[in-house]
């Protein structure tokens, strides 16, 4: 699946885009903060329903636009496997609503409303992942390896939901069950009451949270394997990097319920999902007092991590800048494997000036990697970043204040 077209109405500095992108390889030059990363941006959210930048959607609609009657954000992509295969249109639009939400007084600003259709047709923003599978490496993503444990949770998600519709499904509900489950255990300590009450929340729990464990499980094992390899490519062999699950609960660290799993240990690989739903909801029961005396479920999905190693090092700790740049570069590149490896499909490559940072064998790795993927769209300041041979392969175009000007020279 290729992305083909873009088009951008009033999406960040662009007031107005219309940009084929059929090539295998395109590179956008410029110098900074004149709209480059705003590409991949768009591209990233046409394919996931999510900025990977901002959580406020308002700082997405250009602040020209903003001040207009109607202000509006629209992306479009058309994508489609190349040669004569139909072409299926993805839009996005980003309505800012001017008037508050009903008795909510304006007190948080104004609301911005999405739409998402499908050729057309109105859908959920859940309807759009899959549909055009990318990967993202910012010069930010850094903190994979260096930041809270909530930005490797939502790297897996992004990748896994991507990959499974179950996934996000089930990632869905959990959420929703999680936020009921916590405004009950927050009652609970509150206002007192029967603890018991927790029971459906718990069996719910269990049923989606199991999915996520095990999904979970198993990408980061197939990460392991895969980023291990490219880090040896991107550090001429003097790296061995190890990735781990860490879930939420830990199974080294609970005795797991005999009647649930038939023993002291668990293992969610190579269990049946039954048996890590039961794993799952005998230690929700087991800690439900915990969990009312803290108003907060204290375990679960929500709380897994990963772990990033070298040579037994933790890199999160010890890990220089740029040890933890090249895991988080490995990382990525084990991800297009991995994508291609579930779906049959290659996704389409998304890199942010990341050459810059690199010292000669990295680059090189990284440009061999281009070579192998169906579509790429790279962004850099310097064309000296790339040979003369990968750039004559390349369709190029110069940015500059929200504006492209093709380079044929």
């Amino acid at each position: 699946m290729r992305l083909n077209h873009l088009s951008l109405t009033n999406f960040r500095n662009y007031a107005r885009l219309e940009l084929g992108l059929s090539d295998r390889l395109t590179v956008f030059q410029g110098a900074n903060a004149q709209g480059k990363t705003n590409l991949l941006e768009a591209i990233h959210l046409l394919a996931t329903g999510r900025s990977p930048r901002v959580g406020a959607e308002r700082e997405l609609i250009n602040w020209l636009a903003l001040e207009s009657s109607l202000p509006y954000a629209r992306l479009v992509a058309e994508i489609g496997a190349a040669g004569d295969a139909p072409t299926e249109r993805l839009e996005v639009v980003l309505e800012l609503a001017r008037t508050p939400a009903p008795g909510g007084g304006g007190g948080n600003g104004p609301v911005v409303r999405k739409q998402v259709r499908i050729n057309g047709v109105p859908k959920r923003g859940l309807d759009l992942i899959g549909r055009l599978r990318v990967v993202l490496f910012l010069p930010e993503d850094v903190s994979l390896v260096a930041g809270a444990p909530t930005e490797r949770r939502r790297y897996l998600d992004i990748a896994l939901c991507q990959i499974s519709a179950s996934y996000c499904r089930a990632l869905g509900e959990y959420n929703k069950v999680l936020s009921q489950r916590n405004a009950l255990l927050r009652r609970l300590r509150d206002e007192g009451g029967d603890s018991g009450q927790l029971a459906f929340w718990d069996d719910q729990a269990a049923e989606h949270g199991s999915v996520l464990l095990q999904r979970r499980a198993h990408a980061v094992s197939e990460l392991n394997r895969l980023a291990a390899e490219r880090q040896r490519d991107l550090t001429g062999g003097a790296e061995r990097l190890q990735l781990g699950y860490l879930p939420s609960p830990d199974p080294a660290k609970v005795i797991a319920s005999r009647s649930a799993t038939g023993g002291d240990r668990f293992a969610f690989e190579t269990a049946a999902r039954e048996q890590t739903a039961g794993w799952l909801l005998a230690h929700l029961r087991a800690t439900r007092g915990r969990d009312v005396a803290a108003g907060s479920s204290l375990s679960g999905p929500h709380r897994d991590d990963m772990a990033f190693t070298v040579e037994g090092h933790d890199l999160r700790t010890f890990g220089s800048r740029g040890q933890q740049r090249t895991a988080a570069l490995a990382l990525k590149l084990a991800e297009v494997q991995m994508m291609r490896e579930a779906t049959g499909d290659m996704p389409l490559l998304l890199l942010d000036d990341v050459m810059s940072e690199l010292d000669a064998i990295r680059r090189r790795t990284l440009l061999d990697a281009l070579a192998q993927v169906d579509q790429a769209l790279v962004t850099t300041t310097d064309w000296d970043d790339f040979t003369p041979e990968l750039l004559a392969q390349a369709r190029r175009w110069q940015v500059a204040q929200g504006a492209l000007e093709r380079v044929t020279a």
